[in-house]
């Protein structure tokens, strides 16, 4: 194969990005292992001679192959990268593209009244509480700019009832991001902003499915998705989650085929694991197979502390039946309440008439404050800033886990995100320990609680810990007291 001709192919369809020269040698590749252009067990030529081939740095192809490797699309052998089995785009995606979303406009008619915020605990937040960012490191200054900013701009047209997809100007700016960082393929047309991932899954769950049919769940996963669709009067189905992500078996496929599949794959939740590549693959295969919808929610996708993002499943092969989520809640702060779902490009009208029956937008200053915080830049060198904060917030918080608590748990491996999970390892049980810790002003997330079944949640008997509003000087004292109070009861025992 032409490396040289395969770049400059690929450069003129992404003329208009600026790609350096590692990046543009990572996205051909993938995009010609992506089309079969390049197959499964062809041996990519080694580091050195491409280097030379292409008049490139080495460093910029070992940066493109490590990326790869680490996406399981090559794996290292001892012949050198091989290009490793993934499935190919094939009739399945065009019997997607000739199948409309089911029952949507009579569903309209009898949907319940407009729903508000569910609510939820408000004020300071506990040390360990899971899924609040660092908000003492928010570049506060810089968001008040971007705001003083949106209000000059807003005039009388922006204060109505319009704009039920979101303002146009974060739509294009959510759109552009997510096909940079994530490999999203969407225009924006098929960007709608919506209050934040909750009532995303909530849209989700009303227009595309019915009452009884099935919703696959990670088990454990989140429960935000489960009481989302067991509201919209679905069948809730757990799947087991391995090391490599969310595992149904050909037996969970026969038995109780799903309606929607709902993954986090990037970062699953509450556990961390990465949905594997090959897995990715037998998921689409199936859901198109069948009909069914992926519902993709992209937890902690722009907080891998080691590494650059993973790509998402919607942007694999195109006519994939994905709705796409993300929410800025935490990567920004949680009170902004905006988030955005992505669904695929010949569904977006038709999707689009339903929400604009079922919603209606606000906080359209927001809005434009967001979109004008991203396209300056900001909003990434913020991320990059936080990913920072939050590897040392963890390697802090590890430490201290090490030296107070060896005994009591073991923690897991994960190192992304604003959490980490461990193994309670003394004889308790975590929902008793997090009750009794509660009382004594400590707040802790038991792990079982985040299993769909009771005889499921005995494999989970630990605890989600959040680091990100623990700073490194006080992570040591924190903990301390969190293993004596944690010992205490052991011995009590």
């Amino acid at each position: 194969m032409d490396y040289g001709l395969l770049m400059s192919s690929f450069a003129s369809e992404a003329a208009g990005r600026k790609l350096t020269q590692q990046m543009l040698l990572y996205e051909s590749l993938r995009h010609a292992i992506l089309n079969g252009d390049i197959r499964h067990g062809t041996q990519l030529v080694p580091t050195r001679a491409l280097a030379e081939q292409l008049g490139i740095a080495r460093n910029s192809v070992l940066y493109a192959y490590e990326r790869l490797a680490e996406e399981g699309f090559i794996a290292a052998s001892r012949h050198g990268s091989i290009v490793s089995c993934v499935a190919l785009p094939g009739a399945n995606a065009e019997a997607f593209n000739a199948s409309p979303v089911s029952r949507l406009s009579r569903r309209v008619a009898g949907l319940p009244p407009d729903r508000g915020g569910t609510g939820g605990a408000t004020g300071a937040h506990a040390p360990f509480q899971a899924g609040v960012p660092a908000l003492d490191e928010f570049p506060v200054a810089q968001w008040r700019a971007s705001m003083e900013r949106a209000w000059r701009s807003v005039d009388a047209r922006d204060l109505g009832y319009g704009y039920y997809a979101g303002h146009p100007s974060l739509r294009r700016a959510v759109a552009e991001y997510v096909r940079v960082s994530r490999s999203v393929r969407c225009t924006a047309d098929q960007v709608f902003i919506t209050s934040g991932t909750h009532t995303s899954l909530d849209l989700c769950a009303r227009m595309l499915a019915d009452p009884g049919e099935s919703a696959w769940l990670e088990n454990p996963g989140y429960h935000g998705a489960r009481i989302a669709f067991q509201s919209a009067g679905l069948n809730v189905v757990p799947i087991p989650v391995d090391a490599a992500g969310i595992a149904p078996t050909e037996a969970h496929w026969q038995r109780t085929p799903p309606r929607l599949v709902y993954i986090t794959p990037s970062h699953q939740y509450p556990l961390g694991s990465v949905l594997g590549l090959e897995r990715r693959w037998s998921i689409i295969d199936n859901v198109v197979e069948r009909g069914a919808w992926i519902i993709e929610d992209d937890y902690d996708s722009e907080l891998r502390h080691s590494g650059p993002p993973l790509p998402s499943v919607q942007g694999l092969r195109p006519a994939t039946p994905v709705v796409y989520l993300g929410t800025f809640s935490k990567t920004m702060f949680p009170a902004l309440r905006i988030g955005f779902m992505i669904v695929p490009a010949n569904l977006a009208p038709e999707i689009g008439g339903v929400i604009g029956e079922m919603s209606r937008q606000g906080r359209i200053a927001d809005q434009i404050a967001l979109a004008d915080f991203i396209e300056s830049g900001k909003y990434a060198r913020h991320l990059r800033r936080m990913r920072r904060i939050y590897q040392q917030r963890r390697e802090a918080m590890v430490s201290a886990i090490h030296r107070h608590m060896r005994d009591l748990v073991t923690v897991s491996s994960d190192g992304s995100g604003m959490h980490l999970t461990m193994r309670l390892d003394a004889p308790l049980q975590d929902r008793d320990v997090s009750i009794a810790l509660r009382e004594k002003g400590i707040a802790v997330s038991p792990l079982s609680a985040y299993c769909h079944q009771g005889e499921d949640a005995a494999r989970y008997n630990g605890f989600m810990l959040g680091y990100a509003g623990v700073h490194p000087d006080k992570a040591d004292r924190l903990v301390a007291e969190l293993g004596a109070a944690t010992r205490s009861l052991a011995i009590g025992k």
